[in-house]
């Protein structure tokens, strides 16, 4: 693609022509035409914050980062990716921000700061961000490395809150702006990127102790819902053994595989719905923690 061109004087634009000021007005930043028109015979006043409009005869044009110029003519890989991921409180017991990058851009190593923030390099593969030509959300995954079982650590903090809940709900932000406008550099500038994309983990799909596979949903997806709360587990019990969510306080003691035993130090609970029946009963209410039959087929 070729550099933006100059803001020119009565001349037909289309939505989505990009325009840069003429030099005698530039003011670092580029307008986008968000309603079709005709260009006024003068230059109007360029505003100078994104997201700014000006009205140029009948064009209306909105400001928007330079960013959008110098990728028109760079590699794709070029762009510096930055993640951002936000805890939730009630959620996960924490309001804790993880800020990383996957340093897949050749000319940056180490860690990033940006907007005066620090985003630590850390092995991570983003992929499915691209919106579909049918118009579905996509619903991108996030790979993270487990290093020395990192991940699998915050896990355990978060289930303590709520059981479970495998970093479900979390936010996760895709901010994107090329190595150029990263602070230290002399064109740093916070304001040169794309438009922040927001996330949510919609649920944990795969934990290995190698990696943590984590799917997203978009924050507009399913108005705001997204399902499952939390992972599907097939026939094994999430609750912690005589939690409030397990709700069992009784006096009768059986092992793992569901044999009696004398004392509540040998009370193990075996996680499987004839565990749950032992204790409430066959036909009680079963505070079992899963979701009984999850994979089987019909007729089996």
């Amino acid at each position: 693609m070729a550099a933006v061109a100059a803001w020119a004087a009565s001349t037909a634009f289309s939505v989505g022509d990009i325009r840069r000021a003429t030099t005698s007005q530039d003011s670092g930043l580029w307008f986008r035409c968000t309603t079709a028109g005709t260009s006024a015979s003068s230059e109007p006043s360029w505003p100078t914050d994104i997201g700014s409009t000006i009205t140029d005869n009948t064009v209306v044009w909105t400001a928007i980062s330079s960013v959008y110029e110098d990728v028109s003519v760079l590699a794709p890989s070029a762009i510096i990716e930055l993640f951002e991921l936000h805890l939730d409180n009630t959620l996960h017991g924490s309001t804790d921000v993880y800020r990383f990058h996957a340093g897949s851009n050749a000319d940056v190593t180490g860690n990033i700061v940006f907007d005066g923030n620090a985003y630590t390099r850390f092995p991570v593969q983003a992929e499915g961000f691209e919106m579909r030509s049918g118009g579905t959300l996509p619903q991108p995954t996030l790979t993270v490395a487990n290093l020395d079982g990192t991940i699998t650590t915050l896990l355990a903090l978060v289930n303590a809150t709520t059981t479970g809940n495998d970093l479900t709900g979390a936010t996760v932000k895709r901010i994107r702006t090329l190595k150029r406008y990263l602070d230290g550099e002399s064109t740093a500038d916070p304001n040169a990127r794309f438009p922040t994309e927001v996330w949510r983990i919609n649920r944990k799909a795969t934990e290995t102790r190698d990696v943590v596979v984590f799917e997203l949903a978009s924050e507009f997806d399913l108005a705001g819902q997204f399902l499952p709360k939390r992972q599907i587990v097939a026939n094994t019990c999430q609750w912690i053994y005589r939690s409030s969510e397990c709700s069992y306080t009784g006096t009768d003691y059986f092992d793992v595989n569901g044999n009696t035993v004398s004392t509540e130090a040998e009370d193990v609970c075996g996680k499987r719905i004839a565990s749950c029946k032992l204790r409430f009963g066959e036909n009680g209410t079963l505070p079992f923690g899963s979701f009984a039959g999850a994979g089987c087929t019909r007729g089996s």
